[in-house]
């Protein structure tokens, strides 16, 4: 039996600042609800700059408290108000000092679910991470939502495909990867690596992409969010490279079971060969 499930993605520029943004996404939120979508996921740190442009101590100020902090508080009630699954990334205090690239997960009838730590942390010119996030510490973990078995990676994530890997055997139906990602080398890959991820794992995937120059740095957002099915094929148009859009798109979830029938990559995996794979 078919099941569809309406799924939304933002990929928005910055407005120069906090309230703003959150604003923006919550109109934003309005729009995709209007046009019927039952799970939406914002961009990576999604009412922030991407400050890791650089190195200044003033950014730990764009940190909460997840799930206490007021900005979960209000995607509790705009995921109750519009009846849909939110992912949200932001910048999390788990205490002074002890920070993490973060996304909430918040079920449609608001109820927080949990949330998910970036794993991998890069430190390179333009992205530098390490300054502003501890490696995530939760493991993969997958929610119950009401649109199915949800999981998420962010940004850098990607790159890993063991991560990748630990959600589908977890259980993830549609795993949603929120990123800031700018031109260059990593363009080649943007359509590559997470196609690759969905077909290997036999989930969907969903990947945001930020759009536009921020004042921080030279970094180029290149945007060209996407849905793509367990087989890696677009569902739809691939986001603008340039403009700020949010992109609606029906999900059949009868294809996740219907590919991992067909390719039994779960089934004749080899653990038992792999074990220098996870040594130092």
């Amino acid at each position: 039996m078919t099941r569809t499930v309406r799924g939304a993605l933002l990929q928005a520029s910055w407005t120069g600042d906090k309230d703003t943004m959150i604003e923006k996404h919550v109109k934003y939120a309005h729009e995709a609800a209007s046009q019927g979508a039952e799970v939406m996921c914002f961009q990576e740190l999604f009412y922030g700059p991407y400050f890791c442009q650089v190195q200044d101590t003033k950014y730990y100020g764009y940190t909460e408290g997840i799930p206490d902090g007021p900005t979960t508080r209000l995607m509790q009630d705009l995921a109750k108000e519009t009846g849909m699954v939110l992912i949200v990334p932001m910048y999390e205090e788990e205490q002074t000092g002890v920070y993490y690239n973060t996304a909430a997960v918040i079920d449609a009838d608001g109820r927080y679910l949990g949330k998910y730590r970036k794993t991998h942390i890069p430190q390179v010119a333009g992205f530098w991470e390490k300054f502003y996030f501890r490696p995530g510490n939760l493991g993969y973990p997958v929610f119950e939502t009401a649109v199915g078995t949800v999981g998420v990676y962010i940004c850098y994530d990607r790159h890993f495909p063991e991560g990748a890997r630990a959600l589908g055997l977890n259980g993830a139906e549609i795993v949603f990867i929120p990123s800031a990602t700018s031109r260059g080398l990593s363009q080649h890959l943007w359509r590559i690596e997470q196609t690759s991820h969905a077909i290997a794992n036999g989930y969907y995937v969903g990947t945001i992409n930020r759009v536009g120059v921020e004042p921080l740095g030279d970094n180029d957002f290149y945007g060209q969010s996407y849905f793509c099915t367990p087989r890696g094929e677009f569902v739809g148009e691939v986001g603008d490279p340039h403009e700020e859009e949010l992109m609606v798109r029906d999900l059949d979830m009868s294809l996740v079971e219907e590919v991992r029938q067909v390719w039994q990559f779960y089934r004749d995996r080899r653990p038992d060969a792999y074990e220098n794979l996870v040594s130092p």
